[in-house]
């Protein structure tokens, strides 16, 4: 997901007959597959997880991005150019979405902004690492917006309606995002050589962070259990994991290229890829700011907020002066 390690309570998922009357209450709804609306009840503990979650996911779309805007101006064709823009754009679009979804719940996108930029709250892991060659760009889009897709499309059924319906228009631009992506790889593997090359080095250095995507593993996930009984969460890291290895080995077959895991085989008894041990020593230091970007990505963010600065202020006195003049006009009778 683009939101990784999302704290929730970290105490033990209460039992109904644990819960206040209001608590319980409110599960059963959950439990009922009803949908949480800003002005219902609603735990603290589910609001705050909520927030952590909703502006990390936004956080990511605005982060992610700067890796493929690097590459607007380098595409080779007009038409290139155009495909990569309009993707970008939408990205800007999906962390505005979000950001509003997290406004229902009563912190304001100045101060989930201001959090990113000071290193006080997270953005996606994957994006800390560089895109090198053009054929990066299309690695991005079939395995980092796969990865994305896999995750966000349960997401649609979450418990709280503003992200749900949000994430309807994110998953469908997200799709056709891995669709492009995938396409682009298609092209360059029916090329030159040098250009099949190029997409195996991308896929080589973009596979092991793509699955690292999806968080810890189960066992090292202490917050999923009370995410998932809140249904803000429908399937466990290990789960999704699973199912983004599952549909990209066919994919990476029909490219001609190979995903760099020699442990990577069919298991008749499951019925899924085995695969192996990820570097998760690697996972946690890019989160803690040791990645190959994370300083360029989050100066970039910072020179981006200062630079903004002035035309927010603009916005924040001309809606003052609008308020001013609406309390000083007279009362209809």
């Amino acid at each position: 997901m683009y939101a990784q390690m999302v704290k929730s309570t970290g105490q033990p998922v209460k039992t109904l007959d644990e819960m206040d009357p209001l608590e319980r209450a409110f599960q059963e709804r959950i439990n009922a597959n009803e949908m949480i609306e800003p002005k219902d009840f609603m735990p603290d503990s589910y609001r705050q997880t909520l927030i952590r979650q909703i502006s990390q996911h936004a956080n990511s779309e605005i982060v992610g991005q700067l890796p493929e805007g690097n590459w607007i101006t380098r595409a080779p064709t007009l038409e290139r150019k155009a495909i990569l823009l309009a993707k970008v754009q939408d990205e800007a679009g999906h962390g505005l979405y979000l950001y509003c979804a997290a406004e229902t719940l009563g912190i304001s996108r100045e101060e989930m902004s201001q959090k990113l930029v000071d290193g006080k709250a997270r953005y996606s892991s994957i994006f800390n690492y560089p895109t090198l060659t053009w054929a990066d760009i299309g690695a991005v889009g079939w395995l980092v917006d796969g990865a994305a897709i896999i995750n966000q499309v349960p997401l649609q059924r979450c418990s709280y309606g503003p992200y749900s319906r949000a994430m309807v228009r994110i998953c469908k631009e997200e799709s056709f995002h891995q669709r492009q992506g995938y396409a682009m790889l298609q092209t360059l593997c029916t090329g030159t050589d040098e250009q099949k090359a190029m997409v195996q080095d991308a896929v080589n250095r973009w596979w092991w962070p793509s699955i690292m995507m999806f968080g810890p593993p189960d066992q090292e996930s202490v917050h999923s259990a009370q995410s998932e009984a809140w249904k803000i969460k429908l399937y466990s890291n290990d789960e999704l994991r699973q199912k983004f290895v599952n549909q990209c080995v066919p994919q990476a077959d029909h490219l001609g290229i190979s995903l760099p895991d020699p442990d990577l085989k069919w298991n008749e008894e499951t019925g899924n890829y085995d695969f192996g041990e990820i570097n998760w020593d690697e996972f946690y230091s890019v989160l803690q700011g040791n990645g190959p970007c994370n300083n360029e990505r989050l100066g970039a963010r910072r020179k981006a907020w200062e630079d903004g600065r002035w035309f927010r202020d603009g916005l924040a006195a001309h809606q003052a002066k609008q308020d001013d003049a609406a309390r000083k006009m007279p009362k209809v009778a």
